[in-house]
């Protein structure tokens, strides 16, 4: 299974440090955020609003180099908004998998 990495972020900033640590501030801040309002409206069945929560996610996704996992998103995003909720225990585990990294950072 693939792993959250930074090298899309060292690659963005050309070496620049400080805006790697301010984009990393900003993901760890935004991320647990975006998470919770996730789970509140998935466990209400707001599946449009679950929907947009994933849309969002997905750049976060894209940003610590998930490539496969992104694909994971778009599909349980469109299932989402079909009212289905198939793809929810993967994605859920991507969710999991990035909350481990970003507190190793």
């Amino acid at each position: 299974m693939e792993q959250p990495n930074l090298s899309y972020i060292n690659q963005l900033s050309g070496g620049d440090k400080t805006f790697e640590e301010k984009l990393i501030s900003i993901i760890k801040l935004e991320f647990p955020e975006e998470k919770a309002i996730y789970y509140k409206n998935i466990e209400s069945d707001n599946f449009k609003e679950a929907a947009e929560n994933v849309h969002k996610l997905k750049h976060k996704i894209s940003i610590l180099g998930l490539e496969k996992s992104y694909e994971v998103a778009v599909d349980f995003e469109n299932n989402l908004l079909e009212k289905s909720t198939t793809g929810k225990e993967e994605f859920d585990n991507i969710m999991q998998m990035i909350t481990n990294f970003l507190t190793t950072l």
